[in-house]
């Protein structure tokens, strides 16, 4: 298994120890990532008795293998958002993630977070369209850029777009950071609490240990809902894997970018303890439909030696992320007819600012305070024709992944979640199911869900 930058340099760790008896809380949040500290921190510091069930260790998922980008500049959104969502909702989507930003710059201490740009470039003729297009939608909404040529990279550029007070973030120092201030507020913080069944209706869950919680709200922010199938969030996210390397460096950039050509690639430097480092990304694919990804990193190396100049990679890793049919996450109660469970999800890459967004979002919902993002937000916004349309263009993968899968690949392990068959990651040393996203260590266990228990590999 491969490590994280982040991973690798985070504080030294506190541990979180589970529950030890049965309890009763305000706010269950299940997911120890950066939406659900930050969630644990706003609803404990507006005076509720918050528990937070994280199964492994906290930060070690999606907010631990991310590119650390806090920004607003989403690639290109905003074009797309004023043509599905109007003008108001466009702008409320990017007040709520610069919104995000400041909050994470009124709470981050040391290198935990750096003030940068963030710069969209392209390389091509239709992409140059793309960014006039983008730089249109920016203008229409008043959106602050600048665009003159603004490129650092080793790299045939033909027009930039940038966004200035942006930011960029060292994830889980900053999240552990987070995470001290929710006990600070009187949040309770658990790791090693996997749990193994829920009861909503009556508003119980049951772990893995046989601890039951009682709740009176619960809220997941599991990165892909455990909860999926209610509501049929299951067949409106599409996730996606994109990979990540690293390298010590000389000069830093001032920068961060992304380019809007295929292939796409994230590019940015981040300094920890004073040191540079160069992160390249980039190689993105339906999660769990290739088995030989050590091609994806590869590609990235070679790119790191060829054009940048650099040595071997140090640190490697690779990222899974959801997306909804329409751009904006879901952030919010999962169905009218249970409006005390909540979902955080569907952050499509952008889960710095998206994460800390939607635990604003669905803190203020809980504390009845206004939040224009709060309807735009809403996980039952969807419509059917778009739920139609996923639904069946998902609905479809997921069958011939699920038919396939059983045929082809007969000795892998059966995903606990829904049956499909896994495949082994090779280069990431793990077993990936093709039908939604759950992942499962080389031993078995859960890495990441939607399923919550672990492989029989004596069985299949």
């Amino acid at each position: 298994m491969l490590n994280s930058l982040w991973l690798e340099t985070a504080y030294p760790r506190d541990t979180y120890l589970p529950p030890s008896s049965d309890t009763t809380c305000d706010i269950c949040i299940i997911g120890g990532g950066l939406c659900g500290l930050t969630a644990a921190y706003l609803l404990a510091k507006a005076g509720k008795k918050v528990l937070l069930l994280e199964k492994d260790r906290i930060l070690e998922g999606a907010s631990g293998n991310t590119t650390g980008k806090l920004t607003t500049q989403h690639d290109l959104v905003y074009a797309d958002l004023l043509k599905t969502f109007g003008e108001e909702s466009a702008k409320v989507y990017y007040k709520t993630n610069d919104d995000a930003i400041r909050f994470a710059q009124s709470i981050a201490e040391g290198d935990e977070l750096r003030s940068t740009n963030s710069v969209l470039f392209a390389s091509t003729d239709s992409g140059v369209a793309a960014l006039r297009k983008e730089a249109d939608a920016y203008k229409t909404l008043g959106i602050p850029f600048d665009r003159r040529l603004n490129c650092e990279l080793p790299l045939s550029v033909k027009e930039t777009l940038t966004l200035s007070n942006q930011a960029q973030l060292h994830p889980v120092r900053y999240g552990q950071h987070i995470a001290k201030l929710a006990v600070s507020e009187g949040a309770q913080l658990c790791e090693k609490s996997d749990v193994r069944s829920m009861d909503l209706k009556e508003k119980s869950l049951q772990l893995a240990s046989d601890i039951v919680i009682n709740f009176d709200e619960l809220l997941l922010c599991t990165h892909y809902p455990i909860e999926a199938l209610r509501g049929m969030n299951i067949l409106k996210l599409e996730v996606k894997r994109s990979y990540l390397i690293s390298a010590p460096a000389d000069m830093p950039l001032q920068s961060q970018y992304l380019s809007v050509d295929e292939p796409k690639r994230s590019i940015r430097t981040v300094f920890i303890d004073g040191r540079p480092h160069f992160l390249l990304g980039g190689e993105d694919h339906k999660a769990g439909v290739t088995s030989d990804t050590d091609l994806h990193y590869n590609r990235l190396a070679e790119e790191l030696q060829s054009v940048y100049h650099l040595g071997e990679p140090v640190h490697s890793w690779s990222a899974q992320d959801p997306s909804t049919p329409d751009l904006i996450p879901y952030a919010g109660p999962i169905s009218a007819a249970m409006p005390y469970v909540h979902i955080c999800t569907g952050f499509r890459k952008w889960g710095m600012t998206n994460s800390l967004a939607a635990a604003q979002i669905v803190t203020d919902q809980i504390t009845g305070q206004p939040n224009p993002a709060i309807s735009l937000y809403a996980p039952d916004r969807t419509g059917f024709g778009t739920l139609l349309l996923q639904a069946l263009k998902t609905t479809g993968f997921v069958l011939k992944e699920f038919t396939g899968g059983h045929l082809t690949r007969t000795d892998a392990p059966i995903c606990t979640h829904m049956g499909c068959r896994t495949r082994w990651n090779k280069g990431d040393e793990t077993w990936d199911c093709p039908c939604h996203g759950s992942r499962f260590r080389k031993d078995g266990s859960v890495l990441e869900g939607p399923a919550t228990r672990p492989l029989d590999l004596k069985k299949d």
